[in-house]
């Protein structure tokens, strides 16, 4: 079966360096946005930083045992052939 037709590329199990590195690529992206969207609403610089930085330490750690739950989930994942 060709890469193409595949149904499933890889394993459903994310090894533990893998989802902490899309996990910290991901939240770098969105305190960009949180902060620039606060920095919009309350038009101070310093305020949107801490809003930024408190949200995304909380959204950090969620999305990251978020992650780690689905790896144990494997509905809708099929064995390679």
């Amino acid at each position: 079966m060709t890469a193409l037709h595949a149904p499933v590329s890889r394993s459903a199990i994310q090894n533990r360096k893998r989802a902490l590195t899309k996990t910290v690529c991901y939240r770098l992206f969105m305190l960009l946005l949180t902060v620039t969207v606060a920095w919009l609403v309350v038009g101070d610089v310093g305020d949107a930083l801490n809003i930024g930085i408190a949200t995304n330490l909380l959204k950090t750690g969620t999305y990251y045992l978020y992650e780690r739950a689905w790896d144990h989930v494997t509905w809708g994942v099929s064995d390679p052939p």
